[in-house]
């Protein structure tokens, strides 16, 4: 029997969770998404509301989901759907990649799908946004984040992480973190970060920046859990609460979160990939009151072909309301992701609507 893949270790490049989030048809029949809090499972485009990814485990059909103690959805049946055969294949190929932490080839994937080597490459790379040794690299890279998260040395973390070599291991650091894995593991050493937390619109904001700009802005409910996330991804910073040194740009972030412009720009001190930072650039040059697709923005950057990777930088985006990565939506007009929630992201894109100029 197949086992489930926890999506809480799942990377925003996850093409499953991703389908979730939209609501994708073209996922339905191929795997289905199992719910811990209610035990029941259902297919991509389930319309009930999303769960909390800390929830959700992916099974590669109903009969698996079942075998592990859930129950189907009454709402969208999901065992009462076929799946096209490459999509299945895909995540026949996906599930295999996840449960093994060595390489893995690409005959043997083949094998494993169903299909040649030359169409599972096509198919793979149409669904994912990737080639699948691109995927493999790219998940090494998150183990590896974790790993130096919890304090392992470079080196263990690289070769737990299922790099055969530290150079390999430094070159994926470079490209998915943004950072060699030691400045990574240290965690922004020496650098002293202001933060508060504010109430807004759309809930709660922190807002963080160092002497060089605007370096977070994170929505939620709960204050403490706001700054947990902070002191995470800035473990060794110096966190210093100030709600005088930030008060400036978090009143530009509270009227932001209500639909308002910004009077002027605000410095960003924002970590990426090369990439990553391509795609916050192009975001902030989009008007207020207006949206674009994520093949639009895409091709905006020069990358038509990468947009489901601009739909993961997107939703790596470190700073809500100030780099706008919720004016992007899908070719058909559904809102897509949004890392805060969807219900903000309508929220947010309502007020801009409605105050935007001409309005």
């Amino acid at each position: 029997m197949s086992a489930a893949i926890d999506s809480t270790s799942e990377s925003v490049l996850d093409p499953r969770w991703r389908a979730v989030l939209d609501r994708d048809r073209t996922w339905d029949g191929a795997f289905v998404f199992a719910v811990s809090s209610t035990r029941i499972f259902c297919r991509p485009s389930c319309p009930s509301r999303r769960p909390r990814v800390d929830r959700v485990a992916f099974y590669p059909d109903a009969r698996a989901a079942r075998f592990a103690g859930y129950r189907a959805c009454k709402r969208c049946a999901p065992e009462a759907v076929a799946a096209d055969a490459s999509t299945v294949a895909v995540v026949r190929a996906l599930t295999h990649l996840d449960t093994h932490d060595g390489p893995v080839t690409l005959d043997e994937l083949a094998a494993i799908s169903g299909l040649s080597r030359a169409h599972l490459q096509r198919q793979f790379t149409r669904l994912v946004g990737c080639s699948p040794q691109e995927w493999q690299v790219a998940r090494r890279a998150e183990r590896l984040r974790t790993e130096l998260r919890s304090g392992a040395s470079v080196s263990r973390a690289a070769f737990d992480a299922g790099f055969d070599s530290l150079p390999r291991a430094y070159a994926a650091s470079e490209k998915h973190l943004g950072m060699p894995p030691g400045a990574y593991r240290r965690g922004a050493p020496g650098e002293t970060v202001f933060f508060t937390v504010v109430p807004c619109a759309l809930g709660l904001a922190l807002v963080a920046m160092t002497s060089r700009g605007v370096c977070r802005v994170i929505l939620g409910e709960d204050a403490h859990t706001l700054e947990q996330t902070l002191r995470e991804e800035l473990h060794a910073a110096t966190l210093v609460a100030d709600d005088a040194a930030v008060q400036e740009v978090a009143q530009a972030v509270v009227a932001a979160a209500s639909g308002a412009a910004l009077a002027t720009p605000l410095p960003l001190d924002l970590q990426g990939t090369a990439f990553q930072q391509r795609v916050w650039r192009e975001l902030t040059r989009i008007p207020r009151g207006e949206t674009i697709t994520y093949a639009e923005l895409a091709r905006r950057i020069g990358s038509p072909g990468a947009v489901r990777a601009v739909g993961s930088a997107c939703g790596a985006n470190p700073t809500a309301v100030i780099v706008p990565c919720h004016r992007v939506l899908r070719s058909d007009g559904a809102l897509g992701g949004y890392r805060w929630g969807l219900e903000r992201k309508a929220t947010l894109l309502a007020s801009e609507s409605r105050d935007a100029p001409g309005n």
